[in-house]
């Protein structure tokens, strides 16, 4: 059985919503505190040096780690959770599947930690940063169908992203006010009974 070392509404709650709509097993193994000093950070850095969740270890003992890699690990195994290869909508899904870890997760690299990159004005960077997230989830919100998922009438991995993202800066309501598509999105993901657990357990329904 897979595990997946993380914490609950972090970033390791994509993961575990990719691989139980693919219906694969695994075990959550909570590392909360992971990112000071403590025998959480222990345990992670023993399997991922750079001291990152979600951090998957497969049945065969692998390592895997980042979003985009572990969706093309589950699309090995549940293929239709894409759209299908050579259509329209398979060239945006691989766009902002690698949108997403290029241009977004940064933004929470250097504003959640501000201190370790900018010591002289934390509180700057961190303002920076979150002004830029916005905008590019306003970019974002011009590029999904919402009828009634990102890419059209199918549930696929990039669904996974937007229910999350909305639980996190600038939160559920500056989204409800400027991003329509990715709140309906999300609102759709949220009613799929197949989900309720793990929406539940991160406390996103």
């Amino acid at each position: 059985m897979i595990k997946v070392y993380g914490v609950p509404g972090w970033g390791s709650v994509i993961s575990e919503l990719m691989l139980t709509l693919a219906d694969i097993p695994y075990q959550f193994i909570n590392v909360d505190g992971f990112d000071r000093p403590g025998p959480q950070r222990d345990l992670l850095q023993n399997l991922n040096p750079l001291c990152q969740v979600p951090t998957l270890e497969l049945e065969d003992g692998t390592v895997m780690t980042e979003s985009a890699a572990i969706a093309l690990m589950v699309l090995d195994r549940c293929p239709e959770l894409a759209p299908p290869v050579g259509s329209p909508e398979r060239l945006q899904f691989q766009r902002l599947l690698i949108w997403f870890v290029a241009n977004v997760y940064p933004t929470f690299t250097y504003a959640d930690y501000p201190e370790r990159w900018a010591p002289d004005a934390p509180e700057q960077l961190k303002q920076n940063c979150i002004e830029y997230r916005k905008s590019l989830y306003l970019w974002l919100d011009n590029h999904l169908q919402a009828t009634p998922y990102a890419l059209g009438k199918t549930l696929t991995l990039i669904d996974v992203y937007l229910v999350v993202i909305r639980t996190w800066g600038p939160r559920q309501e500056w989204f409800s006010a400027h991003t329509p598509n990715i709140t309906a999105i999300a609102d759709a993901v949220c009613q799929r009974p197949e989900l309720h657990k793990v929406l539940k357990a991160n406390e996103i329904i």
